[in-house]
């Protein structure tokens, strides 16, 4: 017991924080709140102004008790088959569009570094552009409806599906396209029978999940004019029908998660347990 002020001394870490440590840990949690204060600030966050959101939001949901159709009903159905159709449609036309860029932007594939570092920087870029904003897009470009719907979830899905892709192939067993090339195969023969067996039920995997995603995403393009169901919750809180907007919400939660269990039995048929991304 005589030795232990000296061991302390000698391992100042080993019994708890040194004092540094501790002037650190403070000068960064009052940075921390320093930086919050700034935001409520500039974002003019106030307790009375929260009271009044809190407030309103609770008026909200009393008056989406109980949910309710409408009269409407038949609407709320074509919008949110159309939602899932553009979700469906927009998915394929994106995996079919971003399996050669995966193989482009695999390592393993182009071996030249400048040429795979500019194709993936690409991707990069591309993927920063979300949705909505794409929607905005195409909505001035063709007009309200789907079709501008469609072509954002395109244009969106993907340089995320090649990304995805792309490091699904790099992730691939290098044994398999060795011996190929070791028998004198070519490039082709590489991808079709060293790659693609291995990659193939991940790409359709990854694929499936982007078309749950999507789902949940093609119902809110239609708050910008894309077509959808989102269409339908748009018009309904312009006039403040919150019964039949908590029924469409409803809807649309048990869409998704049946899509959800649907496309995870058939990845898990694919690939196994492991999560696609």
């Amino acid at each position: 017991m005589s030795d232990f002020p000296e061991l302390r001394a000698r391992f100042p870490t080993a019994f708890g924080l040194t004092g540094g440590q501790k002037l650190a840990r403070a000068l960064g949690a009052i940075a921390f709140i320093a930086w919050l204060t700034v935001l409520c600030v500039w974002f003019e966050i106030t307790p009375a102004r929260l009271g009044r959101g809190i407030d309103g939001l609770l008026v909200i949901l009393r008056q989406m008790i109980p949910p309710s159709p409408g009269a409407q009903w038949q609407d709320i159905l074509q919008g949110l088959a159309e939602s899932v159709a553009m979700a469906f449609f927009g998915t394929v036309v994106a995996a079919c569009i971003a399996f050669p860029l995966g193989f482009l932007g695999s390592r393993n594939v182009v071996m030249n570094w400048l040429a795979h570092f500019t194709i993936r920087r690409v991707f990069d870029g591309f993927r920063g552009v979300d949705q909505l904003v794409w929607a905005l897009a195409f909505v001035r470009a063709v007009g309200l409806g789907p079709l501008a719907g469609v072509m954002a979830i395109i244009a969106a899905e993907v340089f995320v599906l090649a990304k995805q892709f792309a490091e699904a192939i790099e992730n691939a067993d290098p044994r398999q396209p060795e011996a190929i090339v070791a028998t004198g195969g070519t490039s082709l023969a590489v991808i079709r029978f060293g790659l693609l067996p291995q990659v193939l039920p991940v790409l359709l995997a990854q694929t499936l999940y982007a078309f749950e995603s999507n789902t949940r995403s093609a119902a809110i393009l239609g708050v910008v004019g894309a077509g959808g169901i989102g269409l339908q919750i748009a018009e309904r809180i312009k006039v403040r029908y919150w019964s039949e907007v908590s029924f469409i919400i409803i809807l649309i939660l048990v869409t998704v998660a049946l899509i959800d269990f649907l496309s995870a039995r058939v990845r898990r048929r694919l690939i196994g347990e492991a999560s696609p991304r």
